[in-house]
């Protein structure tokens, strides 16, 4: 149990409050209008991304002396919950770029890779991309099967990673490669990737069911030459440091849940209150006031384990069971939600003129990036059990 460490401040700072107006400001503009044209089209918004290094959220957690907000999760998570609100295809990437590249360089780089890359990252100047599932190794990452064999100053690099967000856009990718034997989880190593690099490529991008301006696709390597130089921190330390990063990812998925769960909430509050049946709105209705009700203390609950994980994070404790727990429940709870949105909106709900449709599909992700509910009922319960 942890003790004296589970109180913290409920109400939003001033940094929040501001970062949320002007994030809201921003998805106004810049995204709202266009989410189904790239939902349609499967278009990333390269473009987008940018700008939201211009205003700081392309690092926000990353120390201003390398270009960075200099924030804290607390931001974080109100920045991503904002985004997810009104598409959260551009709150996913923004968090996998924030907490898997640019996070991994930031907690495990040396300060010549942070100097290098993190300023890059951090101002949406480059795109950030992080590999580590394969294709036969999805919750079982240990058993990867791209290598990487050392030549003299040299690693060469053979295999696939996929499932990578911004594999075909990013401009350099963390990537965890095999570097011993399988199933030892002292035999990976992790490598900085710049795009560009001779037998480094993307592959196919998949077409999926949501989230699908937020681009992914698969990451190849064909006798790919890499520097030493380019190994974050020491061979065999690649897989710890890939569980310790997604600690903190989690926390972010958490909050995109959340912000997907917002959406889906705000919107039935508003078509029941307009929708008339039988005389009245439906929200007058018990059957509709009720799911509303359950909608709101779900997202509460959620909200409020996403943001006691950021305060552990915060505070520099470990957060292996907490963000396992607020990403879990979190994630389910957008499900939920999402589910209960469509009834509401009835046959309106199965359309793509209402918003609720998108919802659906986009908050699936959440229960299987970063680790499915499978697993992180895995990590909760050794937690737990200990």
């Amino acid at each position: 149990m942890i003790e004296t460490k589970t109180s913290f401040d409920l109400s939003f700072t001033d940094t929040q409050k501001m970062i949320i107006d002007a994030v809201r400001e921003f998805a106004e503009k810049h995204i709202r209008p266009h989410v189904m044209e790239w939902d349609e089209a499967q278009h990333f918004p390269i473009d987008v991304m940018k700008k939201l290094g211009e205003i700081g959220l392309m690092g926000v957690l990353v120390p201003e002396e390398y270009g960075g907000a200099g924030l804290t999760y607390d931001e974080y998570v109100a920045a991503i919950i904002e985004l997810a609100k009104v598409d959260p295809s551009i709150g996913l990437s923004m968090a996998a770029h924030n907490s898997l590249c640019t996070g991994h360089i930031l907690q495990f780089g040396n300060e010549e890779q942070k100097h290098k890359y993190l300023p890059l990252l951090a101002t949406g100047q480059w795109i950030g991309a992080w590999g580590l599932t394969e294709a036969g190794t999805g919750s079982d990452a240990g058993g990867m099967n791209t290598t990487a064999v050392r030549d003299g100053d040299y690693w060469i690099i053979n295999g696939s990673k996929n499932f990578i967000t911004h594999g075909k856009s990013g401009d350099v990718a963390v990537v965890i490669v095999r570097t011993g034997k399988k199933g030892d989880s002292h035999g990976m190593s992790t490598f900085i990737i710049e795009k560009g690099t001779p037998g480094f490529f993307a592959g196919k991008k998949e077409n999926k069911l949501g989230m699908r301006a937020s681009e992914t696709a698969e990451l190849i390597f064909d006798n790919c030459r890499v520097h030493h130089s380019q190994m974050i921190g020491e061979e065999g330390e690649g897989f710890i440091q890939a569980m310790k990063v997604l600690d903190g990812g989690r926390i972010s998925i958490a909050a995109l849940s959340v912000g997907i769960a917002k959406g889906a909430y705000e919107a039935s509050v508003k078509y029941a209150k307009e929708r008339v049946q039988f005389g009245k709105p439906i929200a007058h209705f018990q059957a509709i006031a009720f799911k509303l009700a359950d909608m709101a203390t779900q997202i509460e609950a959620a909200e409020l384990l996403t943001y006691r994980a950021a305060y552990l994070k915060n505070n520099g404790h470990k957060v292996t069971k907490e963000g396992a727990m607020a990403k879990l429940y979190a994630s389910e709870v957008s499900v939920r939600i999402a589910n209960e949105a469509v009834q509401i909106f009835g046959g309106y709900g199965f359309t793509k003129d209402f918003p609720v449709e998108k919802y659906y599909r986009d908050c699936k992700l959440c229960t299987i990036g970063e680790g499915t509910s499978e697993i992180q009922r895995l990590v909760i319960s050794r937690n737990v059990l200990n």
